[in-house]
């Protein structure tokens, strides 16, 4: 019997898939076609949902982009034929009558279908290699059966009844993983810190006496601004996920795990949920893990929303019932976490990628990446980009193949400016440094960081000061207060960034923000106070000639509203467009004559630019 793939994560429902998925249940239902409609999780290529494969027994896969509900049981029904002979013919008459009425543009399966030897989809697919989205936008992401049948937690059961946790921690170790979460520490290492702690139990043998608790922690506390990476693997691969989280209880010898995801995630926290009641149910979970001594108990806690709580300490202090805040390190969580008890805190693709470290082997893992970044990486491609979506990619791919052959450019044809990595807490890279691999040493070099796995491309029309006030604002109403340098200097950073962007900058301004930097990442306690500075460095490092045209009154992006004003030339021709839209009444319509804007009423939206037919409204 056929299959017929819909995705159904949340960004392909933000995008309609939901009505997609519902039209084609619909349609078989009527049509009693024998095919399977599948929800099936993130398909990676978002600029082209709602996206549907259709996977005839026996034959080619078929994939149809942008789908509306309206089409997609037309391109259903042209695959898999209606049974009983009244139903075909009254489909054969169907089409046929469309046939007549349309042309060839207006057949839905000549105009949604692409193949994957299409150039753009092959430049989006090519240099991606599958480890954490392994099967991406083929399995059912809470279908547990499906699950085991393309080999799941076939590794969690060599890892309880054929290695010891000494060997498991070697195998990650030796693979390179590092935490995915930003800071980019070694895996295998914090989990051989947590088995040493609170017990001294062998590493090399599994006894059976009573150790210390430990505790084991999934970071979905995802706040960066355009970044998706860590629901997209919630929402899809919920299994994979915790049979990860059970190989590293399994090697740090944790009976109780938690998964903090922040409410945000609605989709996410129910596929979590009921991933793990299924297991529970199976004997993936519970007293006796797959019949065997070992026990796993996982719950999930909803975070409220505070981008602080991402860092590990002030994550657990919300699990445990307290304000979110930072606290001191040392000690660190690996010795005296959740309920000061040795923890492992890691992030979401982190764990993702553990089951297939141990299944394919450390050395195959090893062999992506680069010498010091092993593995692969998993971004949200977001911005002023053509193709974005999730992406996999080894490390050490650069900046340039990712916009330009992965992402296919920039929209609008506009000019490749920078690329922001890492989220609030990451730097800007320029376009000069495209060729720049990205791993978390040359990020590092060039002023950013690696952080959770966010890009955010900008183009000419972007204002980097603006860009970095942007940030800057994220992270300063987000700082929990407990550190005056973060609480008070990220505050006077964004009144110079102000004061800049309004036309009220004055000389000693870069040298008092870049003076604010450094104290602030040197004093604050915890990693997001310390990279809160980032974008403003870098912005400052990159494109120093931006900010002294705002000292100079002059914003070159042509955004800072307080620094432009808008011109019409010679080339009006007195259509009245910009008059019509004009929201703030600041052009006074005068068909057939050139047209003047009043700057006094005059609001700067750029309405009047974007409608003009004849690019007639300037900036200046």
């Amino acid at each position: 019997m056929g299959e017929i793939r819909v995705g159904l994560g949340s960004c392909c429902l933000a995008n309609g898939s939901g009505d997609v998925h519902q039209a084609i249940r619909q349609a078989l239902g009527e049509s009693g076609a024998a095919a399977v409609l599948k929800r099936v999780g993130c398909v990676g290529m978002c600029h082209q949902t709602p996206l549907v494969e259709l996977v005839p027994p026996g034959g080619q896969s078929r994939l149809f982009a942008k789908v509306n509900a309206e089409d997609a049981p037309s391109i259903v029904l042209r695959h898999f034929k209606p049974r009983g002979i009244g139903r075909r013919i009254g489909y054969s008459v169907s089409r046929w009558l469309d046939r007549w009425h349309t042309d060839e543009m207006g057949d839905p399966v000549a105009r949604h279908s692409i193949d994957v030897r299409d150039g753009p989809v092959c430049a989006f697919l090519g240099r991606q290699r599958r480890v954490a989205t392994e099967y991406c936008g083929q399995i059912d992401p809470t279908d547990l059966d499906e699950y085991l049948r393309h080999g799941g937690f076939q590794t969690l059961r060599r890892c309880l009844q054929e290695l010891s946790p000494g060997e498991i921690i070697e195998q990650v170790t030796a693979s390179g993983l590092r935490g995915r979460g930003g800071a980019g520490f070694s895996t295998g290492l914090k989990w051989a810190k947590v088995r040493e702690a609170g017990g001294g139990k062998s590493a090399d043998k599994r006894a059976d006496e009573k150790t210390a608790k430990k505790y084991i922690i999934c970071n979905g506390d995802e706040g960066d601004p355009g970044a998706f990476m860590d629901r997209m693997l919630l929402e899809s691969f919920p299994y994979r996920i915790i049979e990860g989280m059970a190989i590293a209880a399994c090697a740090v010898d944790a009976d109780e795990g938690v998964f903090y995801i922040r409410a945000e995630y609605p989709l996410a926290v129910r596929r979590i949920g009921e991933a793990i009641r299924l297991c529970q149910q199976r004997g993936f979970l519970g007293e006796r893990v797959m019949g065997t001594d070992f026990r796993l108990r996982l719950s999930i806690m909803e975070g409220a929303g505070a981008f602080v709580c991402g860092e590990e300490t002030a994550l657990l202090a919300s699990i445990e019932g307290r304000r979110g805040m930072p606290r001191l390190r040392p000690p660190y969580p690996a010795e005296r976490g959740l309920w000061d008890k040795p923890t492992s805190v890691n992030n979401v693709e982190t764990y993702a990628a553990v089951p297939w470290i141990l299944r394919h082997g450390a050395a195959a893992f090893a062999e992506l990446g680069t010498e010091k970044s092993k593995g692969t990486k998993v971004f949200a491609l977001a911005g002023k980009i053509r193709r974005g979506g999730l992406i996999e990619v080894p490390m050490g791919v650069t900046i340039r193949q990712i916009v330009e052959e992965i992402g296919g450019g920039l929209a609008g044809g506009k000019r490749f400016k920078a690329v922001q990595v890492g989220g609030p807490s990451g730097g800007c890279v320029p376009a000069e440094l495209a060729d720049t691999p990205v791993d978390f040493e040359a990020l590092a070099e060039v002023g950013a960081i690696m952080g959770s796995g966010g890009l955010v491309v900008l183009d000419e029309s972007d204002c980097m000061v603006d860009i970095a006030r942007y940030f800057l604002r994220f992270t300063q109403d987000q700082s929990c207060g407990k550190c005056t340098f973060c609480r008070v200097g990220t505050r006077r950073m964004l009144d110079v960034l102000d004061r800049i962007c309004t036309g009220e900058g004055k000389q000693g301004d870069l040298e008092d923000l870049e003076q604010l930097a450094t104290a602030v990442k040197r004093a604050s306690i915890c990693g997001l106070g310390s990279t809160a500075p980032n974008p403003v460095l870098s912005t400052l490092h990159h494109f120093r000639d931006e900010y002294e045209s705002h000292l100079q009154g002059r914003c070159p992006a042509g955004k800072c509203a307080a620094l432009i004003h808008y011109r019409v030339t010679d080339d009006c021709i007195g259509c009245t467009l910009c008059a019509q839209h004009c929201p703030a009444e600041a052009i006074r319509p005068t068909p057939y004559t050139r047209h003047t804007v009043d700057q006094d009423k005059c609001v700067r939206c750029g309405t009047c630019r974007q409608v003009c037919p004849t690019g007639a409204v300037v900036v200046e």
